[in-house]
């Protein structure tokens, strides 16, 4: 076993698990790893360089050198070739094409290595889709965060307007659905929790009580692990 713990949070989109995961890391002094953002910094750079999401070894080419950094100006901020795209990746237009980006298998692996990379002492919280099925499967902790999709759909809708990005609620909830189906129907990663998940349902549950019950089970995790 590895000397360096990970904990890896997967989920679909609204479920909490970004929010979760920055938090646990802030908590525990441990690496972030917020997948997502380097599927959507990878569809944000293709878009700006006009690149064909058809063409499946171009976009690998691209994830595989992409000029990207986390954490400069805030715990969750995301900058890629020197510039704040914080709040573009996180737009409708970045979270379908990190869907899209997602479904190539090209991409996927050239961005596997790099995600593997953000393991670093004294430990990792890896947030994603297959963070526990696929990158990090020998993880000492896996939670799978999941929500009714109308739930999802009204965290996502209010997290926009909050950051003066104006969206509609009923066409969030159509391509949050449309996403669910796409990343859990794909052949190559699919979004599903893992064998060894922690499943928590968070509909009717606040962040903060999210955040309580997933700190609760990674610390008594870690102690055992270290004892």
């Amino acid at each position: 076993m590895t000397s360096i713990p990970v904990i890896t949070i997967d989920g679909p989109s609204g479920s909490g698990k970004g929010t979760v995961a920055v938090r646990i890391a802030e908590k525990l002094g441990f690496t972030l790893l917020d997948s997502g953002a380097l599927y959507r910094s990878v569809g944000i750079a293709a878009l700006r360089g006009g690149i064909d999401l058809r063409d499946h070894q171009q976009i690998a080419e691209l994830a595989r050198h992409l000029n990207i950094e986390f954490g400069v100006s805030s715990p969750d901020s995301v900058w890629l070739d020197g510039e704040d795209v914080s709040l573009e990746i996180r737009t409708d237009i970045g979270s379908e094409l990190a869907s899209q980006i997602g479904a190539i298998p090209a991409a996927r692996e050239a961005l596997y290595e790099r995600q593997l990379a953000f393991r670093k002492a004294p430990g990792l919280v890896a947030d994603g889709r297959d963070m526990g099925t696929v990158v990090f499967q020998d993880a000492i902790i896996k939670i799978y965060l999941t929500a009714r999709p109308e739930e999802r759909a009204q965290r996502r809708y209010k997290q926009l307007i909050d950051k003066g990005i104006d969206a509609s609620l009923p066409d969030l909830l159509r391509d949050l659905k449309e996403r669910d189906a796409r990343d859990s129907e794909r052949p190559i990663s699919p979004l599903k929790p893992a064998k060894d998940a922690v499943v928590l349902d968070t509909t009717d549950l606040h962040i903060d009580q999210v955040v309580e019950q997933v700190l609760d089970l990674v610390s008594e995790r870690l102690v055992s692990w270290r004892s």
